[in-house]
């Protein structure tokens, strides 16, 4: 785990030029993701343990815990699934329902950035935990959408699959949504919860991966569907309490797991705080706002954006944002 002080922002600076960062951590898991698979089978995956970066992470935004659990996974999901991008982007997930949790959007780049942003509505939060003090994912979201997206950058087209939400958890959401939108077949468990170290996270994928195409093997496909099926009943043994507990280390578990299966570790890839917000983009937003929208924004002549992913304010003059004339 690495800690580098965090650059202040520039005040004096113009906004539209003040592409410095705001005050928050600049923290970096080295091993935040460790990628495997079991050698002569049809199975890799990746064992996702962000530890202290999860606790710093959700505890920057006040969503009940129930929330910020499922949060939780989520930035587990995504820091899985972009550590398999073969190119610079990000993988984002996106729920939405007419639950008490209306949004959840996580995302992750390809070099590990997290980030997430929750939209729950508290009141309805707290009459749910009356009657259900341990709500799902599902008692959360309710009815409606779940989204996966690549993202390459501004010159290409989004790749986004979307499937109505299914399942209890979003273990089971995410195993759905691969086995119906991507045809794939994918085994999922989340992990998160609070322990006596603060928030921790972790996430189990595996995928199951076709032998040929340059994969040298004499499996035929009879063993190769045993061989998945034994590598998901050796994953259902892993526990909470193994994956959030910061004293063992990832290679460990998946030798716990797999060592009778040809277990092969690849590099691991490291997780860090990830908001990607500045007073530039923020600025250059608010120059497109109308002069009198700008003008009900301002108050006392000051403008306040909140980063709703970092939850960070930040302040602008408003004689500093020229905005959009008709």
């Amino acid at each position: 785990m690495k800690r580098v002080c965090a650059m202040t922002s520039n005040i004096s600076s113009p906004a539209f030029l003040d592409t410095s960062r705001p005050d928050t951590p600049d923290l970096v898991v080295p091993q935040g993701v460790v990628p495997f698979y079991l050698d002569n089978r049809p199975v890799r995956g990746r064992l996702v343990r962000p530890g202290v970066l999860t606790d710093t992470l959700l505890t920057r935004h006040d969503n009940p815990d129930c929330v910020l659990r499922l949060a939780g996974e989520a930035l587990a999901l995504v820091a899985a699934l972009a550590s398999a991008l073969k190119f610079q982007g990000s993988f984002s997930l996106q729920a939405k329902g007419d639950g008490p949790l209306s949004l959840l959007l996580a995302d992750c780049t390809d070099a590990g950035a997290l980030r997430f942003h929750a939209r729950s509505d508290d009141e309805a939060v707290a009459e749910l935990l009356k009657t259900n003090p341990n709500p799902t994912a599902s008692d959360l979201l309710g009815k409606g959408y779940i989204a996966f997206s690549v993202d390459q950058g501004p010159d290409t087209d989004i790749h986004q699959g979307i499937v109505e939400i299914s399942g209890e958890s979003l273990s089971e959401m995410a195993a759905h949504y691969f086995a119906t939108s991507e045809q794939h077949a994918c085994w999922v468990k989340l992990f998160c919860d609070k322990t006596e170290a603060g928030w921790r996270a972790g996430a189990l994928v595996m995928e199951k991966i076709a032998m040929g195409g340059g994969i040298e093997s004499d499996v035929t496909p009879e063993e190769g569907d045993d061989a998945w099926e034994t590598a998901i009943t050796l994953a259902t043994t892993l526990t909470a309490r193994e994956v959030l507990d910061d004293r063992l280390a990832s290679a460990d578990l998946l030798y716990r797991l797999f060592h009778a299966e040809g277990l092969i570790t690849g590099q691991p890839r490291a997780l860090a705080f990830g908001c990607r917000c500045s007073r530039a983009r923020l600025s250059s937003l608010l120059e497109t706002f109308p002069l009198d929208d700008l003008d009900h924004m301002a108050k006392d002549g000051t403008i306040t954006m909140n980063c709703q992913f970092c939850n960070h304010d930040f302040h602008f003059q408003r004689s500093e944002i020229s905005g959009k004339t008709a």
